[in-house]
C-alpha cells in the first residue's frame, strides 16, 4: 500500500475555479495521464519539481497556491539547525 505524501495540493479546487477544467484536460496540458493527475490530487503521488511547475502554469496559479508542505519539522526537529 502506498504511503500518503506530506505534500498537499489545491489542484481540484483550482481546476473548478478555472472554468471546471477536467482531470483529462489538465493531464493533456502537462503531458501526463489522467491517472497521474488523480494520484497527485489524492496525495498518493508527489510530482517532480518540473511537473509541479507545469501544473501551476496550466492552472494559472503560483506554485505555493497549488502545492503546500507543512511547516512541522517532524519528530527529528530538523528545523532547529538554522
Amino acid at each position: 500500500m502506498a504511503r500518503q505524501t506530506r505534500v498537499t495540493n489545491s489542484i481540484r479546487a483550482l481546476r473548478f475555479a478555472r472554468g471546471e477544467m477536467t482531470q483529462a484536460e489538465l493531464a493533456d496540458r502537462v503531458g501526463v495521464t489522467r491517472q497521474t493527475v488523480i494520484a497527485i490530487e489524492k496525495g498518493r503521488y508527489s510530482p517532480t519539481l518540473e511537473m509541479a511547475f507545469q501544473i501551476s502554469r496550466a492552472l494559472g496559479a503560483p506554485l505555493e497556491e497549488v502545492f503546500q508542505y507543512p511547516d512541522d519539522p517532524g519528530p527529528t526537529g530538523a528545523a532547529d539547525h538554522a
